[in-house]
């Protein structure tokens, strides 16, 4: 404890990983938005079930969420650099774009995506280890 209070260094990095939990967590929340939160049964296997559906579906619309971030990136890095700095500042947990009650079509279910386009003109290596802990 004495340690946490007085390394300045140590105590930023515990912040910032509990933000990113917290942050998640709270994400993961709003993803789960039935029953309040709450497992009508008191079965372990069907509570495990639920935590488990919920980690998936809140990691997929991250994935999106990642993958749309990633396409306006590109777009932006046609016309001119992008800041690392300032795209570090991006949260991978928008919802606003997000229909949780909205009208969705299973037209698109048989369609094949493109590959999915791993590469960013970005220059992260400006980034230092402390920006790199608050950026995650």
């Amino acid at each position: 404890m004495l340690r946490y209070l007085s390394d300045s260094p140590l105590r930023a990095r515990v912040t910032a990983a509990t933000n990113k939990v917290e942050a998640f967590n709270g994400f993961s929340d709003w993803v789960r938005f039935g029953r309040n939160g709450t497992v009508a049964a008191n079965d372990p296997v069907e509570q495990e079930k639920d935590a488990k559906f919920t980690s998936l579906l809140a990691n997929l619309v991250i994935f999106h969420n990642t993958l749309d971030i990633a396409d306006v990136v590109r777009e932006l890095a046609e016309g001119r650099p992008v800041d690392p700095l300032d795209l570090a500042q991006v949260s991978r947990y928008l919802t606003e774009h997000i229909k949780r009650f909205g009208e969705y079509s299973t037209q698109e279910l048989g369609i094949t995506p493109d590959d999915y386009d791993a590469r960013l003109d970005v220059d992260f290596s400006v980034l230092g280890d402390d920006d790199k802990v608050a950026a995650a």
